[in-house]
């Protein structure tokens, strides 16, 4: 079984009282086209085969860990380039570990660990990433922190939002 190491973050901004979080919509699978999103909600995904409707991907900003980086400078890295954003790390939240079947190229089963990293605002506007990344990403967008367990679409990264929730509620001087 082939192993990956990845990291991302859940990061967070305070404004007008309110913790809010960074995430972002996956670019379309060539299966699927993106209907123009108000800028608050993520977009409706509509097959095209079928023209039905189906939920959006929301998910945290995350990517491979490159050779010779470490976890946090990847998530560091990950986030700026899939948000647009420059963060100051906090603390780690924890790892996600799962098991995935590829289902381009080879069709392996992959076993995966993801670092996820608690970062704070320090930089940078939403969605302001480059034209390679939108391959990657469809667009990245605020969402109230309290709302990101039940708006992320992966259980591994709604846990992560929770951690974020607990952490910032045990840490008011951030």
């Amino acid at each position: 079984m082939v192993r990956e190491i990845s990291a991302g973050g859940v990061l967070v901004r305070k404004r007008d009282g309110i913790w809010w979080m960074a995430a972002i919509e996956p670019a379309a699978d060539p299966g699927t086209a993106v209907d123009a999103p108000r800028a608050s909600q993520p977009g409706i995904r509509k097959s095209r085969s079928t023209g039905k409707s189906k939920k959006p991907i929301v998910a945290l900003p995350k990517g491979l860990v490159d050779p010779g980086e470490k976890a946090v400078e990847t998530a560091i890295r990950e986030v700026y380039e899939e948000t647009g954003i420059v963060t100051d790390f906090i603390a780690k939240l924890g790892d996600i570990k799962y098991v995935y079947t590829r289902v381009w190229g080879d069709q392996q089963r992959v076993f995966k660990i993801v670092s996820f990293y608690l970062m704070r605002y320090r930089s940078g506007r939403i969605n302001e990433i480059s034209p390679e990344m939108r391959i990657e990403v469809a667009r990245a967008f605020w969402i109230p922190l309290e709302e990101a367990p039940s708006a992320l679409s992966y259980k591994g990264e709604k846990q992560m939002a929770v951690l974020a929730l607990k952490y910032l509620e045990t840490h008011p001087e951030l």
